[in-house]
């Protein structure tokens, strides 16, 4: 790998446009407890890769897309592999979220001047719950289909707007093939897009103030 890059490198320059962001000092005392936040990312670029191959052969079709998924399970070479990444990185993302978040409130470096950054992953993480649960739809199994029955009819508690949330999120008043398409439409294109300029704000305010390392 270290001989392509360089090889790559000679043609583009990378090292010299990208110096500043390749190489700057850390502060000591950093911990493998610091790099939670990265760990998340890569499960997220995971996602990314193994879901763009995963859309080549997936149906998102009331009538198709129970048997696209058994397709990429059997005949798709490796198709099973693909798709148990995915759904392990889906896991791994949520749990490293989950624990970076943790490694930052114990820190406290939701503190000022860092505040909106802790707001900014927040809003990521309300997204990564999203990205699950939108996700877990498009199977379209019986599980699938019962788990977002009764996910959506909790929206329906809320007072006074519950019914018209959980109509929006369904698509009508009952989970069908337009739930399916609104839930790969989130899936696959609102969802990522948002996230991706959540977490670049959030690097953005990260590589600019910098690392808390302890209490």
């Amino acid at each position: 790998m270290g001989k392509i890059f360089d090889w790559i490198d000679r043609r583009f320059n990378l090292k010299v446009v990208h110096k500043r962001f390749l190489k700057r000092s850390l502060p000591e005392k950093i911990t493998y407890f610091h790099c939670l936040g990265g760990a998340a990312f890569t499960s997220y670029l995971c996602l990314i890769v193994t879901g763009l191959l995963l859309s080549i052969y997936y149906v998102p079709s009331e009538l198709e897309a129970y048997d696209s998924i058994v397709k990429i399970q059997h005949e798709v070479r490796f198709g099973k592999v693909i798709r148990s990444v995915h759904n392990w990185s889906a896991t791994l993302f949520i749990v490293f979220i989950i624990l970076h978040t943790l490694r930052v409130f114990i820190h406290k470096a939701y503190a000022p001047p860092r505040q909106l950054n802790w707001l900014v992953g927040t809003l990521a993480m309300l997204l990564a719950f999203a990205s699950g649960f939108t996700g877990y739809l498009l199977p379209w199994d019986q599980k699938a289909f019962w788990a977002t029955e009764v996910g959506t009819s909790m929206a329906s508690t809320i007072p006074a707007i519950g019914k018209y949330i959980m109509y929006f999120i369904r698509g009508g008043l009952d989970v069908t093939g337009v739930t399916l398409i609104r839930f790969y439409s989130m899936h696959v294109l609102w969802i990522p897009f948002f996230m991706m300029m959540a977490l670049w704000v959030h690097f953005h305010m990260v590589r600019r103030l910098g690392i808390k390392r302890n209490l």
